[in-house]
């Protein structure tokens, strides 16, 4: 076994809006780009990707919206809560998603962040958004899955 299938995967946020909202493509995982702060913060468990959405600008993809609460004991080191972070992938996989957001309806939105040994991950979704009667009818499977579910149960 190598190192990378070692490393242990801690889930500090998800952003459960988006899998609501969106049907989901594709997955990419990418690096983001912190100050020091920002890292004990997300430590901590204070980020929230509600309204996190991704762009790309000059051929640099960047995260938009996502807070990270600033660090108690971080002084004049913390930084805007809400100011855009770089994610770094590989300039071909950028051009990639570029290519695919410019057709029409496809987004790229942060689906959560995570620590992959000691480097904070983000997995991004290639997404494309849900009209209201798709949302309707995942509801409504979820529902009929449920019953069923506990109709099995009170079976055995």
């Amino acid at each position: 076994m190598c190192d990378l299938e070692k490393q242990s995967v801690k889930v500090m946020a998800t952003n459960r809006e988006a899998r609501h909202e969106y049907f989901i493509e594709e997955e990419y995982e990418a690096g983001i780009e912190l100050v020091g702060t920002e890292v004990k913060s997300i430590r901590a468990g204070t980020l929230n990707l509600k309204d996190a959405w991704c762009g790309i600008k000059d051929g640099q993809l960047l995260l938009n919206q996502m807070h990270i609460s600033p660090y108690d004991h971080g002084n004049r080191f913390n930084v805007d809560s809400r100011r855009p972070r770089r994610l770094l992938m590989h300039k071909r996989e950028i051009m990639r998603l570029y290519g695919k957001v410019k057709q029409d309806g496809f987004a790229l939105i942060p689906l959560s962040v995570y620590f992959k040994g000691s480097r904070v991950k983000v997995k991004i979704g290639l997404c494309k958004g849900k009209k209201l009667h798709d949302k309707r009818q995942a509801e409504a499977e979820r529902d009929a899955k449920r019953q069923i579910e506990r109709a099995m149960k009170e079976r055995y």
